[in-house]
């Protein structure tokens, strides 16, 4: 599991990154909580959502 210091980077990272590098960091990131997760995904567009879903089923 991430330490919250490591979280924080990662949100940072996924905050300021555009959608492509969103759905990248959100699907190949481990060892993070499911509420981790959710706060992640919180930061994402969604009208964007449908991409991240298409990339998370292949």
């Amino acid at each position: 599991m991430a330490t919250q210091a490591e979280f924080q980077t990662i949100k940072q990272n996924f905050i300021s990154a555009g959608v492509d590098e969103k759905i990248r960091i959100y699907t190949t990131t481990e060892g993070l909580s499911v509420d981790q997760f959710k706060e992640l995904l919180r930061e994402f567009p969604l009208q964007h959502l449908e991409k991240l879903e298409k990339a998370m089923a292949s």
